[in-house]
């Protein structure tokens, strides 16, 4: 098996194990948490559950039911309308019967994945996400971060904290800090030598420095000056809040050292998911 083979098998069961866990999660729930309010706006857990279901049928193959989308506050772009119209279709099944399907389509598409594995990661994906246009690479990667991130939306808002050592977990952790560079050196875009570090503590930390080059690129940085212009430093959580934009800067804990007016430019900036 081929490095690249290996790569997009990991990507898998990582994937195989998170859809796991969250049935686990799902399947312990009370009716009441069922309905408790997720940080993503017009989102209770059984949407987030409903979501979920909602893709792994939609990528194991099953043909989905056309449905019509109101306007509502929270659906800002086509890509929202795609997703609610996934929680529409499914508003006349029990909680149960969600889980079911979600249990059915995982089940599925680990059968398909495993019984024909995919092994270039640069060639396009069959079925994605609203169909676009991913490769094996991009829709492997980013369904482990999805799922684990939905996962944690749902922990936290039934105060089931967990889910922090998993392989989906430093996947999903190594994956938002990778995009920490495009944040500083693109959307922020401070002074030419600007030094950033990202300081994520935890069962998988993460420290990261970038530079600002003099073509105005952040770009990572083995050589630690001894003053840089901005430390910031937080736990797991606080970066999947941030990253995946689920609330405020001001709401969540983070150390900021050195540059405060930086630091929090790059805070409010953080979100490359939702």
């Amino acid at each position: 098996m081929s490095s690249e083979q290996s790569r997009l098998t990991e990507y898998v069961d990582t994937w195989k194990r998170a859809a796991d866990d969250v049935v686990l999660l799902l399947s312990g729930l009370s009716e009441e948490e069922w309905s408790r309010p997720t940080d993503l706006p017009g989102w209770d857990v059984r949407a987030v559950a409903a979501h979920l279901a909602h893709l792994e049928s939609e990528l194991a193959g099953v043909e989905q039911e056309r449905v019509e989308v109101p306007e509502l506050e929270h659906i800002t772009a086509p890509s929202a309308t795609y997703t609610e119209a996934g929680r529409i279709a499914r508003e006349s099944l029990s909680n149960p019967e969600i889980v079911e399907e979600l249990v059915a389509a995982v089940d599925s598409r680990s059968a398909q994945l495993r019984g024909d594995p995919p092994t270039d990661g640069s060639a396009l994906a069959p079925i994605t996400p609203a169909g676009l246009s991913w490769d094996w690479e991009t829709l492997l990667r980013n369904r482990v971060v999805d799922v684990w991130m939905h996962e944690q939306d749902i922990r936290r808002a039934v105060g089931r904290p967990g889910g922090m050592t998993s392989p989906a977990a430093a996947h999903t952790v190594l994956v938002l800090s990778t995009g920490f560079p495009f944040v500083v050196g693109k959307r922020v875009a401070p002074p030419v030598g600007t030094t950033v570090v990202l300081d994520v503590t935890g069962v998988h930390p993460v420290h990261l420095l970038v530079e600002v080059n003099e073509q105005g690129r952040a770009v990572p940085s083995t050589d630690a000056p001894q003053d840089p212009t901005v430390v910031l430093q937080m736990n797991i959580e606080s970066l999947v809040i941030l990253c995946g934009g689920r609330r405020p800067a001001d709401q969540v804990h983070v150390t900021v050292t050195g540059d405060q007016e930086l630091g929090r430019r790059i805070l409010r900036s953080m979100a490359v998911t939702s």
